[in-house]
């Protein structure tokens, strides 16, 4: 396959809430292109774009997966990507690197949690957006309640370009306003759509339409909008210049219809995708940052450039090893180019180069500026790394990934299997940059955070395949504190004669509470010399490493003082040891006697959610000991801001799922301890005792 240049390359990832129809509609465009013969279902596993086992047996997307082919003499790179929020770091990395958005709805159900996830991307890496509806043969459809719903939710930049003769069961024929035409489609046939005028049926409708469409498109051009005043209308070509113009600005969001499971629209989709969406040059350059200036440097897409391309995701082929996905923003790959990855400055020399249809590999003689594709076993370069020619420090800003929070802790089944477990995860987070490992040193828990549980299950059925290594989860242990409540002091002596030289240390200890989160200081008040100023270094390193072990339940102790005032010695028997062991026996006393008592983290809460979900998820917080300290609104959500204890965040993420249907999002971030309720304390101390017993 010849390379392509920029002007004649298209690309566009296509997201969409969980079973709103990305699949299957990256399906059907492939098949209008000819780059397959036949239309794949995802309950038979033979999608192009969902290939991988774990995609096939649970019928849904998990990676994104590249599909290219040929429309008009316009190369289309599409990016199919998953729907499910647990793998939605697929979708930001897909959108990083494409040019236009489609963003498809399923009609019988119309906004969904995904939908606004989605579009929330689509602001943040600044992104033409255009919203395909699918499923409109289905039973219970409703296109102007979806229209509607895509105006209230997003503005009202949003305008439909067609809307659907009947809807429904029998859905087959589109009329389209900014065309004024009709469209009709024989279902499941591709190259089958017929435009004709529309019927006096529809006419009415579709000149209402194609009016609002007008005024929508002129709106977003001052010399548009001039032409619109002065001749009352704009042409085809104005239309669709003015479309183009502001999906690069946000400023226009068109809704496309299509039923993509009978290549229903898929056609005419084609046309808009390269009438409409703009090509590399036309989206611009792109921002990199060069160390050698400190500067920021905008890099044209122009294929005599120097190349900078960048790694937007990895994966590992059974048979093939790791495999990179990368967009060329400069220059071009080709096989034999030696390029350097600007993080590490390692070299990486390119082998044979490949563009994609899902997992088929299609060689190239090499990719050019704003053409994406495929190169195999890279030495040490990964997702969000750049590769660029020598001497050319440029690098693409990383790709930002959705923060995980489900925490869960990990632990072989077998022993001796932790070094494993190590290297395994280490290659799958290299692969999938969207969760996070962390060895947690205090309780030696190995502590995996993912974007939710299906993510987890992912995660973890992977490392036993790839790496044969299984493990077990548990919840993450909560770092409690122990401390105290009032003054105390208590001696402690220690003493052991046993034939020949004995041990003798004595001192008394005083402890006192101290402001929260002090920590623990120590002081010495002694006179006199009772305690040798040479054994005081002994008496603090006792101390110490009984307040990090603990008294209560073995948790550290925090926020208090201790201070030696007095105490004896044996001008022969004394010794460090000695008084290190009378200082804990001391301390350990008084501990007792201060009225104890048990810390537990709490961390600062923030939920955004839609706000017929509000009242619930209130009172479940609040049924989890937290504490409300305020609200916010703006259009579209609330946001709940709270204090809540770690131990209730463990099964927050599944509770707030349940009660939003996934339309709520939430951070947490660690804030302060606070004492543990006397009821649950109890409790705590008994399972510790039980433990140890």
């Amino acid at each position: 396959m010849q390379a392509v240049q920029s002007d004649q390359l298209r690309n566009i990832v296509i997201t969409g809430h969980a079973g709103s129809g990305k699949t299957i509609l990256t399906e059907s465009l492939a098949l209008s292109m000819n780059v397959t013969n036949r239309l794949g279902t995802i309950e038979d596993g033979t999608t192009i774009s969902d290939y991988a086992d774990d995609e096939i047996k649970r019928q849904h997307s998990i990676n994104s997966s590249l599909v290219h082919g040929t429309w008009n003499e316009r190369k289309i790179n599409i990016i199919d990507t998953p729907g499910l929020p647990d793998f939605h770091g697929d979708v930001k990395s897909a959108m990083r690197v494409a040019d236009t958005v489609l963003l498809t709805v399923n009609t019988s159900i119309g906004v969904e949690v995904g939908t606004d996830l989605i579009w929330d991307y689509t602001r943040e890496y600044y992104k033409p957006a255009m919203f395909v509806l699918t499923k409109l043969d289905a039973d219970r459809t409703n296109y102007t309640k979806t229209v509607e719903e895509l105006q209230d939710h997003f503005g009202h930049q949003v305008t439909p370009i067609q809307f659907p003769a009947e809807e429904g069961l029998g859905h087959h024929i589109i009329i389209d306003v900014l065309l004024m035409k009709q469209l009709e489609f024989s279902p499941d046939k591709p190259g089958s759509m017929i435009a004709s005028e529309i019927p006096d049926l529809y006419k009415k409708r579709a000149e209402e339409m194609h009016f609002k469409l007008v005024e929508a498109v002129a709106e977003t051009d001052e010399d548009l909008m001039n032409r619109y005043f002065d001749v009352g209308n704009l042409t085809e070509d104005e239309l669709r210049a003015g479309i183009k113009s502001a999906l690069l600005t946000r400023t226009f969001f068109p809704v496309f219809c299509t039923s993509p499971l009978h290549l229903i629209g898929s056609e005419r989709l084609l046309n808009a995708i390269v009438n409409l969406c703009p090509s590399p040059i036309e989206r611009g350059p792109e921002h990199a940052y060069c160390s050698t200036q400190n500067s920021e440097k905008l890099l044209d897409p122009d294929p005599d450039g120097p190349t900078v391309a960048f790694i937007f995701k990895t994966m590992s082929e059974p048979r093939v090893g790791e495999v990179s996905y990368l967009r060329i923003y400069s220059g071009h790959i080709e096989t034999g180019h030696e390029l350097i990855d600007a993080q590490t400055g390692q070299l990486e020399k390119i082998g044979q180069v490949y563009t994609m249809v899902g997992q088929k590999k299609v060689p190239v003689e090499k990719l050019l500026a704003g053409d994406i594709g495929m190169v195999v076993k890279l030495k040490d370069s990964h997702t969000n790394d750049t590769l660029a020619d020598k001497g050319t420090d440029c690098r693409i800003s990383p790709i930002n990934f959705p923060e995980p929070l489900l925490a869960t802790a990990i632990e072989p089944v077998a022993q001796g299997d932790e070094e494993k477990i190590s290297s395994g995860l280490s290659h799958l987070h290299e692969e999938d940059p969207s969760f996070s490992i962390q060895h947690d040193t205090e309780f030696n828990q190995t502590i995996i955070k993912t974007l939710g549980e299906t993510h987890l299950d992912t995660i973890l059925n992977r490392l036993e395949k790839k790496f044969n290594v299984s493990v077990t989860t548990s919840p993450v242990r909560i770092p409690y504190r122990e401390t105290i409540r009032t003054t105390a002091k208590a001696q402690g002596k220690y003493k052991k004669q046993s034939g020949g030289r004995g041990q003798y240390g004595d001192v008394w200890v005083r402890i006192e509470p101290t402001e929260r989160n002090s920590g623990f200081s120590f002081a010495s008040e002694v006179v006199g010399g009772v305690v040798p100023t040479r054994y005081l270094p002994a008496v603090e390193k006792g101390l110490r490493e009984t307040v990090n072990e603990g008294v209560l339940c073995g948790y550290p102790v925090v926020d208090l003082k201790a201070v030696v005032y007095d105490g004896s010695h044996h001008p022969v028997d004394s010794s460090e040891f000695a008084f290190k062991i009378a200082a804990s026996m001391a301390f350990k006393a008084a501990f007792d006697n201060a009225k104890p008592l048990l810390l537990e983290p709490y961390h600062t809460l923030s939920v955004q959610t839609p706000e017929q979900y509000t009242g619930e998820i209130v009172g479940e917080i609040s049924g989890k000991r937290g504490k409300i300290i305020g609200m916010d609104a703006d259009s579209r959500f609330q946001t709940i801001n709270a204090h809540i204890p770690q131990s209730s965040l463990r099964d927050f993420h599944m509770q707030l799922v349940r009660l939003t249907q996934g339309r709520a999002r939430y951070s947490y971030s660690f804030s302060h301890y606070e004492e543990v309720p006397q009821d649950i304390a109890g409790q705590i101390v008994t399972a510790k005792e039980e433990q140890q017993g």
